[in-house]
């Protein structure tokens, strides 16, 4: 309930423009974490399957 109020709070002195920017911000930011961490799962797995070369 806290985090609500404190949300709510804080909204209270931007605009609808800047809340709607701010939410659609966080969003692709999201997105770019989650597509980032897929990439870099996929990098892992196919290094994890190439054979180890001996120097």
């Amino acid at each position: 309930m806290i985090v609500a109020s404190i949300r709510r709070i804080f909204s209270l002195f931007r605009t609808e423009e800047e809340e709607k920017s701010y939410s659609r911000s966080a969003f692709f930011n999201l997105l770019g974490f989650l597509g980032s961490c897929v990439f870099f799962s996929f990098v892992a797995q196919k290094l994890s399957k190439q054979p180890h070369q001996i120097m």
